[in-house]
């Protein structure tokens, strides 16, 4: 079974309303930077030139340091990290089987993602069915069902046109 079929956008809503996340973030926000091999790198700074400069209402502010391969919106930050290692419970059989109360997988305009609850309560969204792993973190208070919704509205576009579907490195 495939956990990252086509999921409607209400899968969502329960989960972005649970989302009230935190992450340390602000104008001068950081971010570790990936190290993705050459071919992902491509594809990470295909993604980096088409990223919105807007998103969720906030405006593109990137973190320290500066990278092809780091965005983010907005103070505190929404982040996002191209080129990331494959979260491990991507592979989990019960993330698969729905029975993971951290992971959910699920869709958003045409884009497939793992959504996984962390330690701290906050929410961290991870592409599947991509060649390039990209991640998003969001900021604690930018929970509420529509934001939520927004972030990840709002980079459909620009992982579809950069980020070609396929089977992303193992690494």
């Amino acid at each position: 079974m495939n956990c990252f079929g086509r999921r409607s956008l209400a899968l969502l809503a329960p989960v972005l309303l649970l989302a009230a996340t935190g992450c340390t973030a602000g104008r001068d926000s950081t971010a570790a930077v990936p190290t993705p091999d050459a071919g992902t790198a491509r594809v990470c700074r295909d993604l980096d030139r088409v990223l919105p400069a807007k998103l969720a209402g906030r405006d593109r502010e990137d973190p320290a340091p500066r990278s092809a391969y780091t965005a983010g919106w907005g103070s505190p930050a929404i982040i996002l990290r191209c080129g990331v290692r494959r979260p491990p419970k991507m592979i989990d059989p019960k993330v698969a089987e729905g029975n993971d109360p951290d992971a959910v997988a699920g869709g958003v305009d045409g884009v497939d993602w793992l959504m996984e609850k962390q330690g701290d309560g906050t929410w961290r969204f991870t592409t599947a069915n991509r060649v390039a792993y990209v991640q998003v973190s969001l900021p604690g208070g930018l929970g509420a069902d529509d934001e939520g919704t927004a972030v990840l509205t709002g980079l459909a576009p620009a992982v579809r046109k950069a980020v070609p579907g396929g089977t992303a490195s193992m690494r």
